[in-house]
């Protein structure tokens, strides 16, 4: 049950947020987790600051999963987001934070795993 939630600072188009959203499919399965139940929400023209200075590329991708990962997993994970954002939009690492939320208790259909 993983949740990819993106904010980006540069406009995103449809076809984008398409590929995105399969290349972190494809990322999921570094924290042990499929894309069969996976959720992506991609949004774009978001102001960010990052140290008191606003980034003209920049983004905050946050990571909520059932369960949790090895922290192994979680800096894997990391460095590929960091890269598909790089290669897909021109975001460089140095302006991206990833924030990684372990839940408890999800629910989904009606009822609680």
């Amino acid at each position: 049950m993983p949740f990819i939630d993106v904010r980006l600072t540069v406009p995103v188009t449809d076809e984008q947020k398409e590929s995105l959203k399969t290349a972190f499919g494809q990322a999921i399965g570094t924290l042990h987790k499929t894309e069969s139940y996976l959720m992506v929400s991609v949004t774009g023209d978001v102001p960010l600051w990052l140290g008191g200075k606003k980034l003209e590329k920049g983004a905050y991708v946050a990571v909520s999963l059932y369960g949790s990962a090895p922290a192994a997993s979680y800096d894997k994970m990391t460095g590929q987001l960091c890269e598909i954002l790089q290669r897909q939009l021109g975001i460089p690492g140095g302006a991206v934070y990833v924030t990684y939320h372990p839940v408890a208790d999800w629910g989904w259909n009606g009822a609680n795993f």
